[in-house]
């Protein structure tokens, strides 16, 4: 008998294909211990989840990780939800995760994600169904706690973004038993209102538990309905809700819902001054353009009539510009000689040779070049070096006097000869 023989990857396949068609193994929850953790650079997650009988490969791709609001590592209890599949390359079966969370949510985790499979199916997250937020809302109305911390951040971001926006409150338990109830006529109360642009509605951070009212399907079924667009601010950035993923617009914090919802005052006189800048400069320039044009026009009819006569003109104007020229020229060589003169003979009379050739001499100390100012700088028997206003004279100290007495009655201006 003749029997076919397969090769390994036409076994492989056919064993991948009967795993992906069960149902149970296309999507399946498993409970199990992290270990050999890897956070590969291509941003996958590789591990093993084992418990005490077993183990099993686990792969995580890029797309799903950075959905993860924590950080897998070895050693954590976690609960898996992904498919079974066989890696063909390796020929070993893996569970290809699609959702990790750690084991101590437990049962809260698994009802917000079958809760949120079925609403996507529904297509309540679908974009297409998404409104666009008011760029200018008059009046913005807000579902949360009127004690809470949330009421009082959206309140001062919009009033510090945009003082003149009213603010309607429409109060409700946000976590508890009655918290989806409160929340749902709330939202349902707003809608019905004319002067309401735009609706936020969200709390501060808490557990999962605390925050579990926005992610019951009834709240999440209101939001859908409403004609108002919604702003979902539920916990902090990294908390994730029912209720962000069916509103309008997601915001991470409820600060930043006030950021979303209204727009900044100054950043709108900022942009304003702007386009005020470049509308002026705009009209500026059009302006001369225009009158370039004008002139241009008028000189070339001009220069069509009367082309001699112009000409005539022109010729006439730049002689007499010449004329101007030429004289301003030889005033200004007029005015530089009479100054340079004047210069000059003040500098000749501040020049100390001139100063000797009236008589004065300097006395210096021949090897110091060191002024003679007073008869006690020297002693007798110094040789001095006087200079005169023409040459200068070697000569030794003989006696010195502490003070000049003029002889025979004279005064000093007898001994200074003057021309």
């Amino acid at each position: 008998m003749l029997r076919r023989v397969y090769s390994v990857g036409e076994v492989t396949g056919y064993l991948r294909d009967l795993l992906e068609a069960d149902a149970l193994l296309g999507n399946i929850w498993v409970r199990g211990e992290i270990g050999n953790c890897k956070h590969h650079t291509s941003g996958h997650l590789y591990f093993t989840l084992k418990d005490a009988a077993s183990c099993m490969r686990c792969v995580m791709f890029r797309s799903r990780c950075s959905q993860l609001n924590f950080l897998p590592e070895s050693g954590m209890n976690v609960i898996v939800r992904g498919y079974v599949s066989i890696y063909e390359r390796d020929g070993q079966y893996q569970l290809y995760a699609e959702e990790l969370a750690p084991d101590g949510m437990g049962a809260l985790y698994v009802a917000y994600c079958r809760l949120k499979e079925q609403l996507q199916a529904e297509g309540l997250f679908a974009p297409e169904h998404k409104k666009s937020l008011p760029r200018f809302p008059r009046k913005v109305g807000v579902v949360t706690s009127q004690n809470g911390a949330a009421w009082h951040d959206l309140v001062t971001v919009m009033r510090r973004r945009w003082p003149s926006i009213s603010i309607v409150l429409a109060p409700a338990a946000v976590q508890g038993e009655q918290a989806p109830r409160e929340i749902c006529a709330a939202l349902e109360a707003l809608d019905r209102r004319q002067d309401v642009d735009l609706i936020i509605v969200g709390r501060g951070g808490g557990s999962l538990e605390e925050l579990w009212a926005f992610n019951t399907v009834e709240v999440a079924r209101m939001i859908f309905k409403l004609r108002h667009p919604v702003v979902s601010a539920v916990g902090h950035e990294t908390d994730y809700s029912i209720a962000d993923l069916v509103a309008d617009v997601r915001a991470a914090t409820p600060s930043a819902a006030a950021e979303l919802a209204v727009p900044s005052h100054l950043e709108l006189e900022n942009r304003l001054r702007q386009l005020q800048g470049r509308l002026v400069q705009a009209a500026v320039q059009g302006t001369l353009r225009q009158k370039q044009r004008q002139l241009q026009e008028i000189g070339e009819r001009e220069l069509d009539r009367y082309p001699r006569q112009l000409c005539s003109r022109y010729k006439q104007e730049l002689k007499l510009l010449q004329v101007q020229l030429l004289h301003r020229m030889q005033s200004g060589r007029d005015q530089a000689g009479n100054r340079k003169q004047v210069l000059a003979e003040k500098l000749d009379s501040l020049n100390p040779l001139a100063i000797l050739k009236r008589g004065y001499s300097i006395c210096r100390h021949p090897d110091s070049g060191m002024i003679i100012q007073s008869s006690r700088a020297v002693k007798e028997g110094d040789l001095l070096e006087v200079i005169l206003g023409e040459g200068s004279l070697n000569c030794e100290v003989r006696e010195k006097q502490e003070q000049w007495e003029a002889g025979g009655g004279s005064d000093i201006a007898s001994h200074i000869p003057i021309r």
